[in-house]
């Protein structure tokens, strides 16, 4: 029996789903109504050539492992083992702070006197959830994630509308004058600018399961495309939402995006919470989701890897379903650990928690360093493969395309280092010593698998 294809629209739920996250894109709303225009301006300068590059590639190299075998192809197996690692890694460090996240709103929505424990305890059960469902195969993970792109899209639509009614019947939170919109060109604008790269970073997702898609050479540029308006669209709405019902400056990252919810229901009077309780619910599921996506991701490009293959842990087969399950299990038990020191200890620890996901961020940025430079490589030296699909304006489009996304990777790496506040042991240390002990590990890998 032929295995069913993954349809076009179900890529285009998938990326959306992957990319759409609704707890770290508020940040950028801190800065006021401006930040609707850094995110038009990135969406212009980094995200449509990101997503360029990405149909270009996915569509003449529709080959299981996504990233990790195009950056194979350019420069060989040892880099594509060091993306495939930092893939992985950051995946691993990043899906404990997603379902803090979620205990947090959780709590804070329908049980605010949680204890501390209890608050751990469902952060670590949801992050065993997604490992089952990883577990469990492409199949369940891609349904999945088709019904959260459905009610992130609804939901962000809804958000958007409510701030119109809102806003009408209580005036906005702040000013959405002409004037409101320009920007100053100075540090936070190009920090937040950054992060808003961070928030737009997943095209490359389903290629990492390409084997599985049907015509990958036509159906990924229309992805991207079809994906790519949705994504921007939906960030620029959600911003709006909040900053009609929050002041800039009382915007919290971790919370914003509920307290807003909250504010805005209110235009439904005495059935504010009821309203508020069912927003919330699905607003938890996306979260769930978006860590669906991630794992399936990180785990696919991983497993695609040389070493991993060679391997007891990694490499090890699920003899149900066929899937990595060892790579998912290990993944549940760093998220496990790093919950448990998060609440164990005091605020230090907290911090050092931050500080970790911080050093996650800078692994999550890594890989795209040679995505890139791959594409002007492939493009330039391997003549005899097809491409569907090229960057438009030929070399001058391509080597634009990958030239501006390249700056806006390294720009955001650089800036992890910029705290502000001078030098701090813990944390720059850590993203120094992480990063390397890291990159060493990779290499101890890939030997290992050579031997």
């Amino acid at each position: 029996m032929e295995q069913k294809k993954v349809s076009l629209f179900k890529m285009v739920s998938f990326t959306v789903c992957g990319i759409v996250v609704l707890d770290t894109f508020v940040a950028p709303a801190a800065m006021g109504v401006s930040s609707i225009t850094i995110w038009l301006l990135t969406t212009l300068l980094f995200f449509i050539p990101y997503g360029l590059i990405n149909a270009e590639l996915g569509a003449a190299y529709p080959e299981d492992g996504g990233i990790y075998a195009w950056v194979k192809r350019a420069f060989g197996e040892l880099q594509a083992t060091l993306v495939a690692w930092f893939y992985w890694v950051n995946v691993a460090f990043w899906m404990p702070a997603v379902f803090i996240a979620f205990s947090t709103w959780f709590a804070l929505a329908f049980a605010p006197d949680m204890s501390m424990w209890a608050s751990g305890g469902i952060a670590i059960f949801m992050c065993w959830v997604v490992v089952y469902i990883g577990i469990r195969g492409v199949d369940l993970s891609i349904t999945v994630t088709n019904i959260a792109a459905i009610l992130k899209v609804s939901l962000l639509v809804v958000f958007g509308l409510l701030g119109v009614v809102y806003g009408v019947q209580n005036g906005f939170a702040n000013d959405f004058s002409l004037s409101s919109f320009s920007l100053s060109f100075d540090f936070d604008t190009i920090a937040f600018s950054s992060a808003i790269v961070y928030n737009l970073l997943g095209f490359e997702l389903i290629s990492s399961i390409a084997s599985e898609i049907d015509d990958p050479g036509k159906n990924i540029p229309k992805m991207t495309v079809l994906a790519g308006v949705l994504i921007a669209a939906l960030y620029i709405i959600g911003t709006f939402g909040v900053l009609v019902a929050i002041p800039a400056d009382a915007i919290d990252p971790l919370d914003g995006f509920l307290v807003a919810i909250k504010e805005l229901c209110s235009v439904f009077g005495g059935a504010q919470t009821a309203v508020f309780n069912v927003i919330i619910v699905v607003a938890l599921f996306t979260l769930v989701s978006n860590m669906i996506s991630w794992t399936l991701g990180g785990v696919e490009v991983l497993d695609e890897a040389e070493f991993t293959k060679k391997t007891k842990v990694l490499g090890h087969r699920n003899a149900k379903y066929n899937t990595p399950d060892y790579s998912y299990i290990l993944m549940g038990v760093i998220s496990t650990v790093l919950i448990v020191f998060n609440f164990a200890l005091s605020g230090s620890a907290n911090e050092a928690f931050w500080t970790i996901l911080s050093f996650s961020f800078l692994v999550f940025f890594l890989p795209y360093l040679w995505l890139f430079p791959a594409a002007v490589k492939l493009r330039n030296t391997d003549k005899d493969t097809p491409r569907p699909y090229k960057v438009p304006f030929g070399k001058f489009g391509l080597y634009f395309s990958s030239g501006i996304g390249f700056l806006f990777i390294a720009l955001g790496i650089i800036l992890l280092f910029v705290t502000g506040e001078g030098w701090d042991p813990l944390y720059h240390l850590t993203l120094i010593i992480g990063t390397g002990i890291t990159t060493l590990y990779g290499l101890v890998l890939y030997r290992k698998s050579h031997k």
